[in-house]
């Protein structure tokens, strides 16, 4: 067999059954013949959030895959890339390289090189024969320690070498997950269960663990409030009496409040460090669980640590909870249910009349809360983009069920919901998925809704159109008043259609729900659509 035949099969061994890519890499076809699935994107930087969403959703059990040609492709392919490394996901990256005889002559973009500071190991493959170790090589750092992008970069002439049949042999990687020091976790249980104040801030760690059941069982047995980061949000239900809520540059007002006052504060599968984030509180304990040494103390410095698997050490920790408290959960003495109760019914009537705005052109508030009335929320997955979508939606749809919501921000580049939405359907096909972009958004990345319809992968693509890039003008003022610098122009839905997707514009806010199950009606029928609301531009966000 080739070497590209042998990638191939080591894929299909991992599980893969698919793979986004574009083209000029002569590994799509030896792919294709192993029966995977090539999901062709408009651009690289798409192709890459496409397997960044399948990987958050699938959770790293199976791990996303992008396909790219040497030289441009790569080039393109590096802002998704720098996404996926800052937001902490893990997925393969397959780029071909130019023949080892030409390696280092700067015949073109150098992979090796340029990636290293935005994977968490890039290497390139100088024998077909060694193909079996160092695909097994990334797939362990894939799915071993935080998560992160792997790139293997694949030579032409490695591709098409001959490896003998009788030489190949490859066993799928088995992840390894390794618990705390018990004294390590019965001094933060301590520390916690002595605290007058607690908080518990809930990462995006925890849905890589899968540890949403242990997490609560240690809350109600401890009544800890916890709250999560944008990047957890649905770690925890925000249903459940303890939720604080979300902890992102946007906030509900439980979250406000409980950082204003704790004397606790336990980030756990989170870096903590600064970013779309809730502020680290001053003044309190700070204690931190996460997978690896690298992130304790990176921007702050922590009074108790546990380093190992959110989900083994929540499991450790409930159990350490119980023989400290003998046995028995705790009772609400501090009154804190009560409380969180008290804050989200004065937080929620605070913004009420946002949702139910009949303002022209529309509050995009009550485009969320005309979604939310329509799709069944334990079975959507949503995303949004950057800026004002995430900054509007995130603190107020209400999450119950792990991965029903993709959050991130911490680079924040246009576009990227389009493509995680893509994916995400790919990894869930029965889920109802929902991505909010704003008109800059589509304006990076809308042509992917092309490579949804083309590939059959239906989505709801809610485009907030505004006309400008919210807040910007403040930054250019001048420009924007004399050049109209800001002003941005489209009509959308017809884009939308013509890419051939079910397509509408609402205007009216009596529009918006009808409108919305068009397109879940559209979808079940296999179709992707997009629908372009006119709104107003909001700056007002949850902030205290």
């Amino acid at each position: 067999m080739t070497g590209n035949e042998a990638i191939a099969k080591i894929l299909k061994a991992e599980g893969l059954d698919w793979f986004s890519c574009f083209p000029h890499h002569p590994l799509i076809d030896a792919c294709a013949i192993e029966g995977m699935r090539p999901i062709l994107c408009r651009q690289e930087r798409a192709g890459v959030n496409i397997a960044d969403g399948f990987s958050r959703i699938r959770n790293g059990n199976t791990i996303g895959v992008f396909m790219m040609q040497m030289g441009p492709g790569a080039e393109n392919a590096f802002g998704g890339v720098a996404q996926a490394y800052a937001d902490s996901v893990p997925i393969l990256l397959l780029p071909g390289g130019p023949p080892r005889s030409r390696t280092g002559a700067g015949l073109a973009f150098e992979s090796m090189e340029n990636y290293r500071g935005i994977t968490k190991w890039v290497s390139n493959v100088n024998s077909a024969a060694r193909i079996p170790e160092m695909m097994g090589r990334a797939y362990s750092l894939l799915k071993q320690g935080k998560p992160g992008p792997v790139m293997l970069e694949i030579p032409g002439d490695v591709g098409e070498e001959e490896i003998p049949d009788e030489a190949f042999g490859y066993t799928p990687v088995k992840p390894f997950k390794s618990g705390a020091a018990p004294e390590d976790v019965r001094d933060l249980v301590s520390a916690l269960l002595k605290s007058e104040c607690p908080v518990i801030s809930a990462g995006q760690g925890v849905l890589y663990a899968e540890a949403s059941d242990a997490l609560i069982e240690f809350a109600e047995w401890t009544k800890t409030p916890v709250m999560t980061t944008l990047a957890g949000k649905s770690a925890f239900p925000e249903t459940h009496p303890l939720s604080l809520g979300t902890g992102a540059a946007s906030h509900s007002l439980m979250v406000a409040e409980y950082l204003k006052k704790t004397d606790f504060f336990f980030g756990i599968g989170t870096s903590m460090t600064s970013g779309f984030k809730s502020e680290v509180p001053k003044g309190a304990a700070l204690a931190q669980c996460v997978i690896g040494h690298g992130d304790i103390n990176r921007e702050h410095r922590i009074d108790y640590g546990a380093v190992g698997d959110a989900g083994v050490v929540l499991r450790q920790m409930v159990e350490e909870a119980k023989r400290q408290l003998g046995g028995r959960p705790r009772t609400d003495e501090r009154g804190d249910i009560v409380e969180i109760a008290r804050l989200k019914k004065i937080w929620l009537a605070e913004w009420e009349p946002q949702f139910q705005s009949d303002e022209v052109p529309l509050s995009p508030y009550r485009v969320f809360r005309e979604i939310a009335g329509v799709v069944d929320g334990r079975r959507t997955i949503i995303t949004h983009d950057s800026g004002y979508p995430r900054e509007q939606l995130a603190p107020f749809w209400e999450t119950a069920t792990p991965r029903s919501y993709i959050g991130w921000g911490a680079s924040t580049q246009l576009g990227y919901g389009l493509g995680l939405a893509i994916g995400a359907k790919i990894a869930d096909p029965e889920k109802q998925v929902v991505n909010i972009m704003g008109d800059a958004a589509f304006g990076m990345a809308g042509l992917d809704v092309e490579t949804a319809v083309r590939s059959e992968i239906p989505i709801i693509t809610v485009v907030l159109n505004n006309g400008v890039m919210t807040h910007y003008d403040h930054h250019m003022a001048y420009a924007s008043e004399r050049w109209g610098s800001n002003r941005l122009g489209g009509d959308y839905a017809a884009v939308g259609a013509g890419l051939g997707a079910y397509a509408e514009k609402v205007t009216e806010p009596e529009q918006i729900a009808p409108a919305i199950r068009r397109a879940v009606e559209a979808n079940r029928e296999g179709r992707p659509a997009v629908i372009e609301t006119i709104t107003k531009v909001e700056e007002h966000t949850s902030r205290y």
